[in-house]
């Protein structure tokens, strides 16, 4: 199955590397480009890629808000991030939109392809250590609790008191073998419970649990 890209980025050179780099895998093909945050929606719509590779500093609208609206709108798109430095406000604010991950922008092309596989087939490529240690130090940029962070923990009453452990977990950036030394459980069991912890909560991936375990406070910064 080939995995359809759209490339997003400001720079018509970079588009065109990437493109390149694209047309020489066999189950991967770039199906369009966009310059900036807008076209980059209106494509998404358009084409249904599987994966959107975008830039997040563009002029008109940045690739967050963009990745806000793709996620938005059609959700079985997985946004993976460019950035210039991994534990930036940009990766920080990439996540919180619904990107599936975030990729350095001078990443050897095998990692560009690996990344891109990755989310195609439904996987994180940030490691959830690394989105805790994001959330770490952009703590403070996280909402108040307030009447949209009650109606976030709503859904917490969607999960059993053990999914709650495991949530809890996650959060804290632990891997399926870690939770399942912490909680005395089966590995297997402990991917069981993630599994319905993500369809329970509707959440995308392994990060966006992570994320929500921050918003809805089971983990609090330290």
């Amino acid at each position: 199955m080939t995995i359809r890209v759209l490339l997003v980025d400001d720079e018509p050179l970079l588009r065109m590397a990437f493109s390149m780099v694209l047309a020489a895998q066999p189950d991967m093909a770039a199906v369009g480009e966009a310059g900036d945050g807008a076209e980059a929606v209106r494509l998404t719509g358009e084409l249904r890629p599987d994966v959107v590779l975008m830039d997040v500093r563009m002029p008109g609208m940045d690739g967050i808000e963009a990745t806000e609206r793709i996620v938005a709108q059609c959700p079985e798109a997985r946004v993976l991030i460019l950035t210039t430095f991994d534990l930036d406000e940009y990766a920080f604010a990439g996540l919180r939109a619904g990107a599936s991950g975030f990729l350095l922008k001078n990443a050897m092309p095998e990692e560009l392809l690996a990344a891109i596989r990755s989310v195609a087939a439904g996987d994180a490529v940030v490691a959830p250590r690394i989105t805790r240690l994001l959330l770490e130090n952009f703590a403070h940029r996280l909402p108040a609790r307030s009447e949209g962070a009650a109606r976030e923990d709503e859904r917490l009453n969607r999960i059993t008191v053990r999914e709650r452990e495991v949530l809890t977990q996650m959060g804290r950036g632990l891997s399926n073998t870690e939770i399942a030394e912490t909680l005395q459980l089966a590995e297997a069991t402990v991917k069981t419970h993630v599994s319905r912890i993500l369809l329970k909560l509707e959440l995308r991936d392994r990060v966006q649990a992570v994320v929500f375990a921050y918003e809805t406070r089971l983990v609090q910064p330290s």
